[in-house]
């Protein structure tokens, strides 16, 4: 199965990716983010890609580990009192 669009949709906060077959999914983004996003760094990776990558943001969500992938590409760094 092809992919043949990949969007991110506004007015519904989803990543869309529509198959040659007629398939679509519809990815959450906020609800996604509320698993796997732990602090501001980490959200403010996920915005990014799914605003500048949204096919890449699809590909982790559906066939990786974005909790690892967020741990390895942020670091929190909290600030001192």
């Amino acid at each position: 199965m092809k992919i043949l669009s990949c969007e991110f949709n506004m007015d519904t906060a989803c990543v869309e990716l529509l198959y040659t077959d007629g398939t679509m999914i519809s990815i959450d983004c906020t609800a996604v983010e509320n698993e796997v996003a732990d602090n501001m760094y980490q959200r403010s990776e996920m915005d990014w890609l799914i605003y500048n990558a949204p096919l890449e943001y699809a590909d982790l969500i559906l066939n990786d580990d974005p909790q690892k992938y967020l741990k390895a590409v942020t670091e929190y760094k909290p600030l001192d009192s």
